[in-house]
């Protein structure tokens, strides 16, 4: 796929971009490099092979999940205007 000077200047209006006219042709030579790379990856055959979430095998570190900070609430709540049964009260905004 090759796009034209007038559909790369319709894609920069479509994106909002303002493109000066000596930088068209340099856009134009990106983005044709850019549907030329996806065709070449759409030229690959992958059937049978499974997608993989990483493409190196690597095993996540991941923490202990424990709490690490005390509860603090009543020191939170010490400080507030109101509060009733644990909960903050504001004043009503919508009638």
């Amino acid at each position: 796929m090759s796009l034209s000077l007038d559909e790369v200047r319709h894609i920069a209006k479509l994106a909002r971009l303002e493109l000066a006219e000596g930088d068209l042709a340099a856009t134009q030579a990106k983005l044709n490099g850019i549907f030329g790379l996806i065709e070449e990856m759409q030229a690959v055959d992958t059937d049978g092979v499974e997608p993989m979430s990483h493409p190196q095998e690597l095993a996540q570190r991941l923490r202990e999940d424990r709490v690490t900070e005390s509860d603090r609430r009543a020191a939170y709540q010490s400080v507030a205007p109101q509060t009733e049964s644990g909960l903050y009260l504001v004043p009503k905004v919508i009638e």
